[in-house]
């Protein structure tokens, strides 16, 4: 019997853009993406270090859950939807202050994490919420949301306009020169802006490791954005290849890869998305496996390793000096802002210090490899004070 045709590749708005500038097109969870430009990975890396990197993220999964009847009352109706989700994620979704994002996990019922995602509440709106997922798990994620909104609040997705991260040390400026007042937003908080008469919603964020932002914006003015943004001579388009080693360097995990539905928080080392109050509570999914292991300890941790020799890339083996396998890699490539091979992978908490001496195997030959400490290079974010 003949295979089943595999489904066609979706297309971001800003498509014809990337062929326009010779991007290299490949597919990504079910889009067709550029994975970089002619200049190639390592000067597009380096430039968003140095510069500004224009990303196209558009297969990613934004929406909006904004309560079916809301009262008014701006705390309660943010209290009435932040119940909605928190029974599905690690975060404190209820003390989220007007227009802050939050960092957290959606999980499953054995403690393993079912994606990671980003959940703002409105600046302007009660009883809304902003929500980004995966671009792998959002048809999985949207549902589970809507299933547990059903009745109470309406999911609306935003998936078919263009979203955009802008990073780098110099994108503050830029983007403030389009978007007077971006300036003044800290890392993880979001408000509304117009351009032309479109309404953008721009975040201070990113998964670079670098100050940045990601910019929600209708398919009908993405172009123009996009061009607007690229006619500063500090701002170059940036494909999934460095967008990968850049957020590879900054020591953030990548689902699918780094995280998926066996990881639990505590073995990722992503306690810090774990609510006090709601442990307290015990109702986060998975409780009972993650107050265990935060008691007695995870049997595996997520680490960083400086490799030496080539990249050892997702799927290989971490072994002692002696050759015993511990463990494995799960992600892993060359770092063209340390000029080595750096990689993350899972090990036993008796190898996780940093300093200590393994290997991993790379077409069957041992590489020294060490435990180091992450982010490979330091983060950049832009805190400021909480009002």
């Amino acid at each position: 019997m003949a295979d089943a045709p595999a489904e066609p590749l979706l297309h971001v708005p800003l498509n014809d853009r990337h062929i326009a500038l010779n991007g290299r097109m490949v597919p990504f969870a079910g889009y067709c993406l550029p994975v970089q430009y002619p200049t190639g990975i390592i000067t597009e890396h380096k430039w968003t270090r140095d510069s500004a990197g224009l990303f196209d993220v558009s297969h990613m999964g934004p929406s909006v859950l904004t309560l079916a009847a809301p009262t008014g009352d701006a705390e309660a109706d943010h209290r009435a939807v932040a119940a909605l989700i928190e029974p599905l994620v690690t975060g404190d979704i209820a003390g989220l202050r007007p227009g802050q994002l939050r960092y957290t996990l959606l999980m499953n019922a054995d403690g393993g994490i079912a994606d990671d995602l980003m959940v703002g509440r409105s600046p302007l709106h009660s009883g809304s919420l902003y929500i980004i997922v995966n671009a792998a798990t959002k048809g999985a994620d949207f549902a589970r949301i809507a299933a547990a909104a059903l009745g109470k609040a309406v999911l609306h997705r935003a998936d078919d306009g263009a979203l955009l991260a802008l990073q780098g040390p110099k994108a503050v400026d830029v983007l403030s020169s389009l978007l007077p007042g971006v300036e003044a937003l800290g890392f993880m908080s979001y408000l509304r802006f117009e351009w032309q008469g479109a309404a953008l919603v721009v975040s201070r964020s990113g998964y670079t490791g670098e100050d940045g932002y990601e910019m929600l914006v209708p398919a009908a003015s993405a172009a123009a954005f996009w061009d607007a943004l690229l006619a500063d001579e500090r701002v170059k388009p940036i494909g999934l290849g460095a967008r990968d080693s850049l957020r590879l360097e900054a020591g953030l995990p990548l689902y699918g890869h780094d995280l998926d539905p066996t990881v639990s928080p505590v073995e990722a080392g992503l306690t810090f998305t774990l609510s006090k109050r709601r442990r307290e509570t015990g109702d986060i999914a998975g409780a009972t496996r993650m107050s265990a292991e935060l008691a007695n300890g995870p049997q595996r941790l997520r680490v960083g390793l400086f490799v030496e020799g080539a990249p050892a890339r997702e799927g290989a083996e971490i072994t002692t000096p002696e050759g015993a396998v511990i463990g494995r890699v799960t992600s892993g490539g060359f770092s063209p802002s340390l000029s080595r091979a750096i990689a993350l992978g899972f090990v036993p908490p008796a190898y996780a210090a940093p300093g200590t001496k393994l290997a991993v195997l790379v077409r069957g030959r041992s590489q020294p490899a060490e435990i180091t400490p992450l982010p490979f290079v330091p983060h950049r974010y832009v805190r400021k004070p909480a009002s």
